[in-house]
């Protein structure tokens, strides 16, 4: 009886799983039906499989995103640092594999390149550039024909530049040539961190180094024409340049505001990098805030209620890293500033069919007519 009753236990059980995998053996019937059926149910069974496991995979990388979407704020708000790297970008050096000691291999055969040292412990990279109409005298001159060479009637204007890259960035150097080529004397540098100049980037570190070589340039040419020309973020330290001098009674003969902005805060708003958290509630907290942190502010709205010499602004309507509306903004400020009232104030608009976009205004065929309107100082070829 009691292997009787085991027996019927087992044939129910044997039933029970014949009755659960009866859908099985079902499909299993239609998949051997159809398996001599190229177009039967095998393809549309593959096209399933392969449908669920590109959902899984692409469910994964959205999973893996917002995961980065997400830390990025929360790691630089723990470490503002990381803001301050982003703001400089002093890490990117292109073009790269370049020597900054052989100005010449840029095609700047009339440029000496040298070091100066601002501080205790930190040299800075220079590259001086002659007018081109002394370019045959300055073949194979060593730094003192240089230094002579300042002594002659040519203007100088000190050149500010952005941030990543070098002087000797591409761009860069284009414009040197075409501001030699108009009969100045170009002088250009590498903020501390940048380049080959030693030291940790900083605001205020910027803002010293640029006071130190104009004061260096000015020992050197006298009562001549100085004009200090500042593009992207250079623009925030030769405003705050020019408020140092200014505010010490001491203005320079103009100042040139290539693709600036009104204040980092703001530019960092509006800067593409940013697109992405812009309307992310606490943008302001997890980002901008990290910016004023590390003392960074590039206040050049303020600035210009402290600047009393000519100020001419050049921005491309295409540019998509500082936008043209802060470089109109400036503008306003500028021309409604007390300090400037009497000063001439000039904003000068480049189409979007130029294609100028941030760093090619020294392609226009019209800059020259516009330094030499604005400077009031007549070029050789004009």
């Amino acid at each position: 009886m009691r292997k009787r009753k085991g027996s019927a236990d087992n044939d129910s059980s044997f039933t029970g799983t014949l009755l659960d995998g009866s859908s099985d053996l079902k499909h299993c019937q239609k998949h051997s039906d159809g398996a001599s059926d190229p177009g039967g149910s095998m393809k549309a069974m593959g096209r399933r499989c392969r449908r669920g496991g590109l959902m899984g995979s692409l469910r994964r990388m959205v999973i893996w995103v917002m995961a980065v979407y997400i830390l990025i704020p929360v790691i630089i708000k723990l470490c503002p640092a990381i803001q301050a790297k982003l703001v400089f970008l002093n890490f990117v050096r292109v073009p790269y594999f370049i020597d900054l000691k052989r100005p010449q291999d840029q095609g700047l055969n009339h440029t000496l390149n040298f070091y100066l040292q601002p501080e205790e412990g930190i040299h800075i990279g220079v590259w001086h550039t002659v007018p081109v109409v002394m370019w045959r005298e300055a073949q194979a001159k060593d730094a003192e024909w240089y230094d002579k060479s300042f002594q002659s009637s040519h203007p100088v204007i000190l050149y500010l530049h952005g941030n990543a890259g070098t002087r000797g960035g591409d761009h860069r150097v284009q414009l040197y040539k075409v501001l030699s080529s108009l009969g100045y004397h170009v002088v250009t540098f590498d903020y501390r961190g940048w380049g080959d100049s030693e030291g940790t980037p900083s605001e205020k570190g910027m803002t010293s180094d640029a006071l130190f070589i104009y004061q260096w340039i000015k020992k050197r040419i006298g009562q001549k024409h100085l004009v200090i020309w500042g593009h992207s973020l250079g623009t925030g330290v030769a405003t705050n340049l020019v408020r140092r001098l200014c505010d010490r009674g001491t203005p320079p003969d103009a100042l040139i505001l290539e693709s600036p902005f009104t204040n980092i805060r703001e530019e960092a708003k509006s800067h593409p990098f940013s697109m992405v958290y812009r309307y992310l509630p606490g943008f302001d907290w997890f980002f901008l805030d990290s910016i004023t942190a590390n003392d960074i502010s590039f206040a050049s709205d303020e600035n210009v209620n402290h600047i009393s010499c000519p100020v001419l602004i050049l921005h491309a309507e295409d540019d998509t890293v500082v936008p043209f509306h802060l470089g109109k903004k400036l503008y306003d400020l500028a021309a409604q500033s007390k300090s400037l009232n009497g000063q001439k104030v000039q904003f000068i608009p480049f189409s979007s069919s130029l294609g100028y976009r941030h760093k090619f205004i020294y392609k226009s065929p019209q800059l020259p007519h516009i330094l030499s309107d604005f400077l009031s100082v007549p070029h050789p070829h004009l």
